[in-house]
């Protein structure tokens, strides 16, 4: 399992928003995507979560490996975001922004989000019975600081069956989804193992994240705890 990081200071923002800028409470985080499930990760650690995704071109450059593109993803989403917040507000978030991006990878390909229920069944049919990786990479801006880190894990599903694969893209859930599977849904049967955090797989780890949060400066959701 292997992270990458880096640290960076954005050249055309403002460092901070100024002082009367107060938009909501302690404890609060902006997401920079329409992931439901990064929204209920970020809730379930006592979180104040406010939605602010922000639309970016996804497509894979020439020679690109899997880490270099979950990260580039993850940081032009968190630009986007941060360029859409002070647009509309006139300054900058209070609290952090927080984006993500997530990717598989497969026999030397990397697996987005299917485009269609075809593409879905080749990616399965991909995945079926071998070990492949899932990189995810999140982004955080705050106070004039942006740090990104990418979290590896590895999976290995079991041989799948053509009925297995047509049933499943029917129900629907392989859509929009890395890879073309729910680990937290009707997708997790088909794996046999994971080596990583179920919550990178899923679309967030949590672990990084928080320690990201922390690195930068902002409270961890303990820290909101009364005795």
């Amino acid at each position: 399992m292997a992270t990458y990081s880096r640290l960076q200071k954005p050249d055309t923002m403002p460092s901070e928003a100024p002082p009367h800028i107060k938009e909501h409470t302690v404890n609060t985080l902006y997401l920079g995507s329409g992931s439901p499930r990064r929204m209920e990760i970020l809730t379930q650690l006592g979180y104040r979560v406010v939605k602010l995704p922000a639309g970016i071109d996804e497509t894979v450059k020439a020679g690109e490996t899997p880490a270099p593109y979950v990260q580039r993803m993850a940081e032009e989403k968190n630009q986007a975001a941060l360029t859409l917040f002070c647009e509309t507000n006139g300054a900058m978030p209070d609290f952090p922004l927080i984006t993500a991006d997530t990717c598989v990878f497969s026999d030397g390909i990397i697996l987005g989000k299917p485009r269609s229920q075809a593409e879905a069944i080749e990616f399965l049919n991909r995945l079926s019975g071998k070990q492949h990786t899932v990189l995810t990479a999140v982004c955080i801006h705050y106070r004039g600081k942006t740090s990104s880190r990418v979290q590896t894990n590895r999976v290995v599903f079991k041989p799948l069956s053509s009925e297995e694969i047509s049933a499943y893209v029917q129900s629907g859930e392989p859509m929009e989804k890395a890879g073309a599977y729910a680990v937290q849904g009707i997708g997790g049967i088909f794996i046999q193992s994971i080596e990583g955090s179920f919550s990178g797989i899923m679309g967030l780890p949590v672990y990084e994240t928080v320690s990201m949060l922390q690195d930068l400066g902002y409270r961890p959701p303990l820290s909101a705890l009364k005795p």
